[in-house]
């Protein structure tokens, strides 16, 4: 039987008198405690920025077709398909004197930072199949290491606090650490380029990967070193090793299947949750798509071909999106304690979409330093998006768990972050196929076509302006209210009896 490890308290009027709900003191996530799991969130934005944004150097460094370096990012994904769900599953019913998600955090972490910084080490000289191919397979074992990493991480987070308001605080406080990945992430395709540190932007990408590998690996793992589990499987692991025993191996293993295709296609089928799913997709999906395309739109049409200036002012405006994060992160958490995660979802989307269709008059060769201009509504998009919707899947879980009596966590977490990379694997794909749509030629340089240039633009300012629209009609919808969620709780603790079970410390 899983628990709580703390009750919930209310404030002194009853659920149906109040509109608002103060959170009480036990269920306050110490500020130390909300940095270390943010930790994990700069680590999660760090590798995905960094594959996303360097994998440009396979078609400017190696000369690779742009459709075949946008297969590369979205085939591993496929596999995110079945290893995120069975990751989040084995997360949920793991059990050991260290919980069900640190040791994964503590391994998957290791994992991803060792393969990633193998991953590009690129010889040079090498033909076309020979790069997508090794490439595709280092990416396999990488992305493997990332889901070990982040779907139990993801996990944690839904779990550290029961609290409508307080879900929202930590939410806000691990975007906003993450968010500093996104500050230096832009400069990955200038730093690649320097001379005086490397010979070319490839060798560049080795020596980058290297940094981001440390970095991961030492920061990566304390969440699981610091962090403790508020719920803790009660069952003594003594009597189910022997009931799986007198089982047998074979029925053992078809009683795991049948369980993690039921708890699949009950999350699968469950509305709220796809409801999430669906805006976060688009949303996000939308935002990767620009972030690489982006890249041409600015070197090729503001900057007539000149990549060093270009990566340079695309430096400016992506760091400056990723400071007025910061700034965005503080007023959505706020919105979502005084209006509700539904509506604060609607107002930060509604201003990134004006930030988009700002593009198609501030990308100007004639005046550069306009392009930045629409950075701080764009960071209204992610900033709102990974604020608010956490917060709203762990009260997603609590829903489930009272129509289910199971607590999935790790399965929610896991198919919501495959959804989220399953974007950017879409994102990278489309970008190179609608780049060869365009006409775009990279031997032509700055001589692109007009036609070529006009295309280019289209894509970039209004296929996420539609997408961010249609993501706000699908969260219009969205049932789960604060007084809702405060219900659930209620009736959740009702069921528990208030057991107050304490997560044992590792021996």
């Amino acid at each position: 039987m899983i628990v709580a490890s703390k009750r919930h308290q209310v404030g002194n009027c009853s659920m149906s008198e109040q509109k608002h709900y103060a959170t009480a003191p036990e269920d306050r996530i110490p500020f130390p405690h909300k940095l270390i799991y943010g930790l994990g969130a700069f680590v999660n934005n760090l590798l995905a920025a960094a594959i996303g944004g360097m994998v440009i150097v396979l078609n400017l460094g190696l000369g690779m077709n742009p459709a075949l370096v946008g297969l590369l990012g979205a085939l591993p994904r496929l596999t995110d398909a079945i290893t995120d769900p069975l990751m989040g599953y084995i997360s949920d019913n793991t059990r050991s004197r260290w919980g069900r998600r640190r040791p994964y955090i503590f391994v998957g972490a290791i994992l991803a930072g060792v393969v990633f910084a193998l991953l590009w080490q690129l010889p040079q000289g090498q033909s076309e199949t020979f790069y997508f191919w090794s490439f595709l397979l280092g990416s396999l074992i990488f992305y493997l290491g990332y889901t070990i990493f982040a779907t139990p991480w993801v996990a944690l987070g839904y779990e550290l606090t029961p609290d409508y308001h307080e879900r929202t605080r930590l939410m806000g406080v691990q975007n906003f650490v993450g968010q500093l990945a996104y500050v230096v992430a832009p400069w990955f395709l200038l730093f690649m380029q320097n001379e005086t540190y490397f010979d070319d932007m490839v060798d560049g990408a080795a020596g980058l990967a290297i940094i981001i590998a440390v970095v991961t690996i030492a920061i990566g793992v304390l969440p699981a070193i610091f962090l403790r589990e508020r719920f803790v499987d009660t069952t003594d692991p003594d009597e189910d090793a022997a009931a799986q025993k007198s089982q047998g191996a074979l029925a053992s293993v078809v009683s795991n299947l049948r369980s993690f295709f039921q708890g699949f296609l009950t999350t699968l089928k469950f509305k709220p949750f796809l409801k999430l799913c669906a805006a976060t997709f688009l949303v996000f999906n939308g935002f990767m798509l620009i972030s690489s395309f982006q890249f041409y739109v600015i070197i090729y049409y503001v900057f007539g071909g000149d990549k060093v200036l270009g990566a340079e002012y695309a430096g400016y405006a992506g760091s400056l999106g990723a400071i007025s994060a910061f700034l965005v992160i503080f007023i959505v958490t706020w919105l979502g304690t005084k209006i509700g995660k539904r509506r604060a979802f609607f107002v930060a989307i509604g201003i990134s979409m004006v930030g988009y269709a700002m593009k198609w008059i501030c990308y100007n060769p004639d005046q550069p330093w306009l392009l930045l201009l629409p950075a701080p509504f764009l960071a209204f998009g992610l900033g709102g998006l990974f604020t608010l919707m956490p917060s709203m899947i762990a009260d997603v879980v609590d829903m489930d768990e009272l129509n289910t009596n199971e607590r999935r966590e790790g399965m929610y977490g896991s198919i919501f972050w495959w959804v989220v990379k399953l974007g950017m694997a879409a994102a990278l794909a489309a970008g190179g196929f609608l780049l060869n749509a365009t006409g775009f030629d990279v031997a032509l340089e700055g001589n692109q076509a007009e036609s070529t240039i006009f295309l280019m633009r289209i894509f970039d300012a209004f296929i996420p302006f539609i997408a961010s629209g249609v993501a706000i009609w699908a969260i219009a919808s969205f049932s789960i209210t604060e007084k809702r969620a405060h219900e659930i709780r209620a009736e959740l603790e009702r069921r528990r009896g208030g057991t107050n079970q304490p997560i044992p410390e590792p021996a």
